[in-house]
């Protein structure tokens, strides 16, 4: 977040091709084709998942206690005709490669050149910028390390205890952080974390929005070390009584807490750039 370029730059391919949609979408009558797809597959717990999502689309994640993981793609395609989501159908959609102890899910599509180039050389350029999306709901082994990249939707988190990275252009995204570690990045959106219990097994937080709202909750009798940063414009609003200076000299302003919950000790680090982050009792 002190350093905006990277994730721009991140993102830049994914903003380029939403804009390209939403052009298509003011220009052309099209008609819409929904296709669905589940895979099923044999994964051991503490291995590593990894998802690319599509450039628009939802993310669902959920832990459970099977030693595998279940994946199931809601594929919209639009096109002028039923031949062209024909030809459409055969390049949208997502693989999956599998590794020693990881797998990773990804999407693929007219948005990915090289994608393009490797499978559908001859494919119309016409309809290489028709919309489509892919809203996932994926379900892991409860302690894995997850790495997601999504572009712009919903994203949903829960249930998942180890080493976790999110990447995401704009995204309404609420996450339920049960234990291990978070590091995320949101271009864009509402953000709501909640931390359920004052057990809290994790080991650090650092969660960073670049325009929008955030939402942090937290519970009664938490141990942790908190701190909060507004940027730009935009300020902190804090409910949680809990939350005490670290010492005389950190104040709490608008802009910036560095605050002690109960004992303190876990790290939780919440910034955004423009905008408001709240931050108060789990309810």
């Amino acid at each position: 977040m002190t350093n905006q370029k990277p994730i721009r730059t991140l993102f830049f391919a994914f903003a380029v091709f939403a804009f390209s949609l939403a052009c298509f979408a003011q220009g052309e009558k099209l008609i819409k084709k929904t296709t669905y797809k589940t895979e099923t597959i044999d994964f051991g717990a503490g291995g590593t998942v990894s998802v690319t999502g599509a450039p628009n689309g939802s993310i669902s994640i959920e832990g459970w206690n099977k030693a595998e993981i279940e994946i199931t793609a809601e594929i919209e395609i639009q096109a002028a005709t039923e031949a062209d989501l024909a030809q459409l159908a055969l390049v949208n959609g997502f693989v999956i490669d599998q590794g020693f102890n990881s797998t990773r899910i990804i999407s693929v599509g007219t948005f990915d050149k090289d994608y393009m180039k490797r499978k559908a050389k001859k494919f119309p350029k016409a309809l290489l910028g028709m919309p489509f999306k892919i809203d996932y709901k994926i379900k892991v082994p409860r302690y894995c390390d997850l790495n997601i990249t999504g572009g712009v939707g919903d994203f949903t988190l829960a249930g998942v205890d180890g080493e976790i990275f999110v990447k995401y252009l704009n995204s309404n995204a609420k996450m339920n952080l049960i234990g291990g570690s978070m590091q995320a990045t949101f271009g864009g959106g509402t953000v709501d974390v909640t931390i359920p219990t004052r057990s809290w097994r994790g080991r650090f937080a650092d969660i960073q929005l670049a325009t929008g709202t955030m939402n942090i909750q937290l519970p009664l009798s938490f141990n942790a070390e908190v701190d909060a940063t507004v940027l730009r414009s935009g300020q902190i609003e804090n409910s949680f009584a809990e939350l005490k200076p670290k010492s005389r000299n950190a104040q709490f302003t608008e802009k910036s807490i560095s605050a002690k919950a109960g004992n303190g000790g876990v790290p939780l680090k919440f910034t955004v750039g423009d905008g408001t982050l709240k931050i108060s009792e789990v309810k």
